[in-house]
């Protein structure tokens, strides 16, 4: 399946590489209903890529004033669907094809999770695995009604700076839209916008941003910033962590531009969404043990690791930290204080890359690669 389940009331909204959207019963996992909303894209058809076939990629949202579940679907090689569901019983409420803002549809590829803020569903667009073609990351303001006015941001550089860390946009308390880009095509000054986090305007105009020094090698050797999304922190501050592996603390009212963080340590290759808990954050390590990170003071400090096979996209809540790990199918639950894993069970032979579980109440759900799994005790 695509993205994490979406828990709404009784109802798990999931989504998948087919373009088709089910929706269970929360207590039982029986279909209530389900729905094809696009065309899907066979390997053989996509410019380059590692998904078979290409479809819905990122995670839902739900509208609560409308009851309305909005996904994204890859509707043929150029087309992305933007469709909103009825949860009640999955009609097609609204559907609207998004304009590429970088003219090259066939070459984008909208893996990000949405977000909704301000009567908008903010879709970002970052390129298929291996970097083919001539894309540009951008983030697209669709109205939920379908109708209207659409804006949209494009990265200022030449080529690629593709938005597509899994966790998406993340929407501050005052309507601030945040997001991190990757690699760009310059490797020398000017500065082109790229290896970055962004800060934009509902009607996303760019007002802030931050890179590294070093953002030219960055891009040089494929280290992408923008593999995480930015962790928003409670005090105003965001802790981004990259493929280079340093974490830098940010403010968010003021970014900083290049090289304007307020402290950096290393901590690991990140990739996917972090867990916030105050000033602390669970790190999303990739093939490298999760990592606790406090932000107070202005300091980074790595807390504690977790046991060396026990990394991932990690949430929180019910007094523990759970992650599902890609490489061995386990779910695994951790002691946020410490990182000690409580306990662990098998659920899938193999999960999706940026698999990340969704909690409802005492269950854990995680989607894999057949469907979904809930667990009962957390």
């Amino acid at each position: 399946m695509a993205g994490q389940p979406l828990v709404i009331g009784s109802t798990v909204v999931a989504a998948t590489g087919a373009d088709t959207v089910y929706a269970l019963d929360r207590s039982t996992g029986k279909v209530r209903w389900h729905i094809t909303v696009g065309t899907p894209v066979p390997r053989s058809s996509q410019p380059c890529g590692n998904l078979d076939p290409l479809g819905i990629t990122s995670t839902p949202v739900y509208d609560p004033a409308h009851k309305l579940v909005y996904v994204v679907a890859q509707d043929g090689t150029t087309t992305h669907r933007f469709v909103g569901l009825r949860l009640s019983d999955g009609t097609i409420a609204v559907s609207r094809d998004i304009p590429a803002p970088d003219h090259e549809p066939a070459y984008d590829q909208q893996r990000s999770a949405l977000a909704l803020a301000d009567g908008h569903v903010y879709v970002a667009f970052g390129g298929h695995f291996g970097d083919c073609g001539p894309y540009i990351g951008s983030v697209v303001a669709m109205p939920v009604s379908g109708h209207g006015q659409i804006s949209s941001y494009l990265v200022p550089t030449n080529k690629q700076g593709g938005i597509w860390a899994a966790a998406g946009p993340v929407v501050s308390s005052s309507g601030l839209i945040y997001v991190s880009a990757g690699n760009g095509g310059r490797f020398k000054p000017p500065y082109d916008g790229s290896n970055s986090v962004i800060e934009l305007t509902p009607t996303l105009h760019r007002i802030g941003v931050f890179a590294p020094s070093n953002w030219a090698s960055l891009s040089a050797g494929d280290l992408d910033l923008g593999a995480m999304s930015p962790a928003l922190l409670s005090d105003g501050r965001i802790f981004q962590v990259g493929k280079n592996g340093v974490g830098y603390l940010l403010n968010a009212s003021d970014l900083g531009g290049v090289g304007g963080q307020i402290a950096e340590h290393g901590v690991c290759a990140a990739f996917g969404g972090a867990a916030v808990s105050g000033t602390i954050v669970y790190v999303p390590c990739y093939g490298s043990p999760l990592a606790a990170v406090q932000t107070a003071g202005d300091q980074v400090r790595v807390l504690w690791r977790a046991p060396g096979d026990v990394w991932g996209s990690p949430v929180i809540g019910g007094g523990a930290l759970f992650v599902a790990q890609p490489s061995d199918g386990n779910l695994y639950e951790l002691a946020p204080g410490t990182g000690q894993v409580r306990s662990q069970l098998h659920i899938a032979s193999e999960l999706p890359h940026f698999v990340s579980p969704s909690l409802s109440g005492d269950l854990v759900l995680v989607g894999t690669l057949n469907g979904v799994v809930a667990v009962r005790g957390a």
